[in-house]
């Protein structure tokens, strides 16, 4: 299946070297949501091994190098790959989901077991090899799990009207450097124009480029240390040649 894009439409300053804002679409702002719903261990999970993240880099390597003799392989696993909130589809597909996390099988006590014939059925276990309070009996019987609906869990986020995602499409939006985000208007862009002291309509020239995989883990990325993320992870377009083809 072919890699999901977004397209992105981006006003640059060409004279400042700056991009002033995205003019985007639903699903890109969906994107941007959805980022504060990703657990702390997916996003570390998500971006390059070094320079990146602070602290929280060594904290996610410290749980990658404990071995099963200090934490549990199941809590491990939660840590590494925690369970994100389920999002759009158009997330799902643009970010990765964390791996599925191994079965845990279940325990009880064999049919003969219990105390004076009572059944220790309330009892149950995730190892073969403990023993049962009530019968002092291995709890060596498998039982056998049926799935039901997650608690509390949805398909996709809903907004009135039945959309899915976070915001509505009923208008575009300004995505700005510092990922402020709000409705795109004639009087906002006037606004920036004036606060930035854009003098020159010349110095100023629109890219539309797509966001795909690549730059939402570069802007996932930025966004951790920089107010300028839109320029840091688009520096390619600033160049005079604005040249259409993306750098390798």
């Amino acid at each position: 299946m072919a890699a999901t894009k977004m397209s992105l439409k981006l006003l640059v300053d060409q004279r400042n070297q700056t991009v002033l804002f995205a003019e985007a679409g639903k699903d890109f702002v969906d994107f941007l949501f959805n980022c504060l719903a990703l657990p702390v261990g997916t996003i570390v999970s998500l971006l390059p091994k070094t320079g990146v993240a602070g602290s929280l880099r060594n904290l996610y390597a410290s749980v990658e190098n404990l071995s099963d003799t200090y934490i549990e392989s199941r809590e491990k696993e939660a840590l590494l790959n925690p369970k994100a909130r389920t999002g759009p589809v158009v997330l799902r597909l643009l970010l990765p989901d964390s791996p599925p996390s191994a079965p845990v099988n279940y325990y009880t006590c064999p049919p003969n077991g219990g105390v004076y014939g009572a059944p220790c059925s309330s009892y149950v276990t995730n190892s073969p090899s403990t023993t049962c309070p009530g019968c002092r009996k291995t709890m060596s019987k498998k039982l056998s799990w049926v799935a039901g609906p997650a608690v509390g869990a949805t398909s996709t986020a809903q907004v009135p009207g039945g959309e899915g995602g976070y915001v509505r499409g009923i208008v575009t939006y300004m995505v700005m450097d510092d990922l402020v985000v709000k409705p795109m208007s004639t009087i906002s862009c006037i606004t920036l124009l004036n606060r930035f002291n854009v003098h020159e309509i010349g110095d100023l020239k629109e890219k539309v480029i797509d966001f795909g995989l690549d730059e939402a883990i570069k802007l996932l990325n930025a966004s951790l240390h920089s107010k300028t993320v839109l320029t840091d992870i688009f520096s390619w377009v600033l160049t005079d040649r604005f040249s259409d083809e993306k750098p390798q």
